[in-house]
């Protein structure tokens, strides 16, 4: 089937294209707790507020695979965000079996004693904190963080989370990070055309991240 578009068709397409790119924003965003201290492992979820704002952000390249790995006998990542519906997989890359569950309500499931990767990956298709753990070796936890937005992140090392080609216009603003001291209350902001600054206070009580047991301890 051959299909003609009229030159009038071309420069509204061409247009329509040009506004979206040109009102299109970015957002850089710095974690910190309440002394100032760069805070990672926070998940930041931003939520359009008119009806269609989801649309450029849908053109946004997503992440066709996810993973909650088993390495040295933690989980990696501590912490994981993921778009509701999303397929994740649990890969053992240790020598010794682990059995990964959840009991909370976005997802419980359970995933019996195994080494290498399952015949199928978790789908997540509530939104939601999802608290992970292994029944043979209590102290490996890590959490996955379903996303009803398209648009999260998670900061980094040294706190930075990077947001592109965010419409602008108001967002609500979630914020999650496991050593919350209350829960946190969402905000409203407001993404402006071009480049946006953020800082987030979170008031958390620090803690010591799972890390690798000396070998042979629980193997």
């Amino acid at each position: 089937m051959r299909i003609t578009l009229s030159v009038n068709c071309i420069i509204y397409l061409s247009f329509t294209l040009f506004v979206l790119v040109a009102e299109a924003a970015e957002l850089s965003i710095t974690v910190v707790d309440t002394q100032g201290q760069q805070l990672e492992d926070t998940v930041v979820e931003l939520i359009p507020i008119k009806e269609g704002r989801h649309e450029l952000n849908k053109l946004m390249p997503p992440t066709s695979q996810y993973e909650m790995r088993q390495k040295n006998r933690i989980f990696s990542p501590f912490v994981l965000a993921v778009p509701q519906g999303a397929k994740v997989h649990f890969p053992n890359l240790d020598r010794t079996r682990h059995h990964v569950y959840s009991f909370s309500p976005a997802k419980e499931f359970e995933l019996k004693l195994y080494i290498g990767v399952t015949e199928s990956p978790i789908e997540f298709d509530k939104a939601g904190l999802v608290a992970i753990g292994c029944n043979i070796h209590d102290y490996m936890q890590a959490y996955i963080y379903v996303s009803s937005s398209p648009v999260f992140s998670v900061s980094n090392e040294v706190g930075q989370i990077q947001f592109s080609d965010l419409v602008i216009g108001e967002y609500q603003l979630k914020v999650w990070h496991p050593w919350l001291r209350t829960p946190s209350v969402d905000r409203m902001l407001v993404v402006n055309q071009g480049d946006n600054q953020l800082t987030i206070n979170v008031d958390v009580e620090r803690q010591q991240k799972p890390t690798s047991p000396p070998s042979g301890f629980g193997a």
